[in-house]
């Protein structure tokens, strides 16, 4: 074991599928051992993976969790063996969190989910950030925030999310009452997960901010609330409401039953909890205004400070100190990247291609990628819409679906391959236009996330985008930003920003764009954005009725069954 006689910080990162812990040095953060702990119950999205399996709806998407706290008693333990050091030289632990993603607890914080009487109740567990299915909640929230002209609506773009805490919990509140009558608290899992280490439920302001709708020093009213629905009226006041602390503020020793889950000394500083994306941004030396940080993994998520309040049309949110202390924070992003990629390998690429990628001892991401790079720009004859787990920006719309035109008998796997990475960064293109075009200038963009490791993807970015490409020298930059906003915590630093300048790191301008392929880029981008707005503006109805049809199917199939 190494005599580090240096403080540690452990960053924790709660992604989709799993949870990662690293061991960060305080001085420089230099990475000194990291772990990944899967989630055995994963994501659930046709049936409970617990009490009697009953069936979910369409556009669901749950989770167990036991496996949060799972992370904690093997990612954590396990990293700290990886790194060879001693646990008595870690004084603070962060973490972060998928956003929004919701959990219903009784007043000491037990999900609903582990209690008896809800075992077989869907509603009673985890609302994963992907849970969509509360869609008709969240344009009924936003017709009426219109028809009311309520201020706070600007700062969501104009839109709200059924992603958001808000929509979702309306949900709850209308199809399982029972439910929602027994929840004491509507949680975060940001922060629930900090409840569990330090044993204080304490709000974070970027989660109450970009989507607890909290502006301004105050939630949506209850009048509001209770024209929404009858009864909702004190939705904020009885589950959500509740101090807010500052990002890297503490919140908390580490309690002793916590200690024996993860190794470390009882006491050290917790971290107030904070969103995948946000805290990526000092890890990646990325706070001051301008620089646009992507976090690029089953989804994406755009984060950018500013020094101005601007309205956004289609942002996720604006939140004073909502990425960093003194600034704007600018949020934005697409529900389905890596998710898509995911799918399409998995469902519709034939055995002969796995087969091929085994011959030459690489994944079938990678070998198709590979072919896809061999290609001209527009040579596959497609265009494609980034839209199979909906649209977060600009559109704010859940209810639309992926689009592929140009098929024919001709057409081959790696085709629709790269023409769905085009559809992603023709989204993300979409984002930066908007933000440019709305006054937060863009001067750097920066990625991070898993993607990285596909050097064809990232150059495709790059091309579309028409500017340089930086990225994030960590392999595990949610989990090293956490790890600095420890050190804030555990007062090694004054504040976050220099913390990161400290701690963090990237690599300036990793890729360059091809002028020809920027041009080539430009004109495709041109049918991209009018195929968008046909089917996202102009005749939205036609995926909103397909949707419609789907969910009846999908009843009837329940009922006879």
């Amino acid at each position: 074991m190494v005599n580090n006689a240096e403080p540690l910080l452990v960053g924790v990162d709660f992604g989709t599928l799993s949870g990662r812990a690293v061991i960060v040095r305080a001085r420089d953060g230099a990475e000194l051992g990291s772990a990944v702990y899967e989630y055995p119950h994963a994501v659930m999205e046709s049936r409970l993976d617990a009490g009697d399996g009953r069936r979910l709806g369409p556009d669901w998407a749950l989770q167990n969790p036991e496996d949060y706290r799972d992370v904690l008693r093997r990612a954590v333990p396990a990293a700290l063996q990886a790194a060879g050091v001693s646990p008595d030289d870690v004084v603070g632990i962060g973490t972060d969190f998928t956003a929004c993603t919701m959990v219903p607890v009784t007043a000491d914080g037990t999900p609903l989910s582990e209690m008896e009487q809800f075992t077989n109740t869907p509603h009673a567990y985890v609302k994963l950030w992907k849970h969509h299915s509360a869609q008709p909640q969240a344009d009924r929230i936003t017709d009426l925030a219109h028809e009311r002209s309520e201020p706070w609506i600007a700062r969501y773009g104009g839109l709200i999310s059924s992603e958001w805490e808000l929509a979702k919990g309306l949900q709850l509140f209308e199809e399982a009452p029972e439910v929602y009558d027994a929840m004491e608290h509507w949680v975060e899992a940001a922060d629930w997960i900090v409840w569990q280490l330090c044993g204080t439920y304490v709000r974070n302001a970027c989660t109450a901010g970009y989507k607890g709708m909290y502006q301004d020093g105050q939630y949506p009213s209850s009048e509001y609330l209770e024209a929404l629905a009858p009864g909702f009226g004190n939705f904020f006041t009885d589950k959500v409401e509740h101090p807010i602390a500052d990002l890297g503020t503490r919140a908390g020793g580490l309690t002793a039953e916590a200690a024996g889950w993860t190794g470390l000394p009882e006491g050290i500083a917790v971290a107030v909890g904070n969103v995948d994306a946000h805290v990526t941004a000092p890890a990646a030396q990325a706070t001051a205004p301008g620089q646009l940080v992507a976090i690029m993994g089953t989804s994406t998520c755009h984060v950018v400070s500013d020094d101005h309040l601007r309205e956004v049309p289609g942002m996720c949110g604006v939140v004073d100190g909502g990425i960093i202390a003194g600034r704007w924070g600018y949020e934005a992003g697409q529900s389905g990247v890596g998710d898509i990629l995911g799918w399409f390998v998995d469902n519709c690429v034939p055995g002969s291609y796995a087969a091929a990628a085994d011959d030459v001892g690489v994944g079938v991401h990678e070998y198709l990628s590979s072919l896809a790079e061999k290609q001209e720009v527009g040579e596959h004859g497609l265009i494609a819409l980034d839209w199979h787990s909906g649209n977060r920006s600009v559109l704010v719309d859940h209810e639309l679906s992926g689009v592929m035109i140009g098929q024919t008998l001709a057409t081959k796997p790696e085709d629709q391959y790269r023409a769905l990475v085009e559809a992603t960064a023709f989204g993300t293109r979409t984002i930066v236009e908007a933000f440019t075009s709305s006054g937060v200038d863009i001067t750097e963009f920066i990625a991070a996330g898993g993607l990285l490791r596909n050097p064809f993807l990232m150059q495709i970015y790059c091309d579309v985008l028409g500017m340089p490409l930086s990225v994030i020298e960590s392999e595990q930059g949610p989990a090293l930003g956490s790890a600095i906003h420890a050190a804030v915590a555990a007062e090694l630093y004054e504040d976050v920003e220099t913390a990161g300048q400290a701690m963090g790191s990237r690599q300036q301008h990793a890729y360059t764009p091809n002028p020809d392929a920027v041009a080539a880029y430009t004109k495709l981008f041109e049918l991209y954005t009018t195929v968008h707005d046909h089917f996202g503006r102009d005749r939205r109805d036609i995926m909103h009725t397909l949707r419609a049809l789907r969910r009846k199917a999908h009843q009837t199939s329940k009922e006879n069954a």
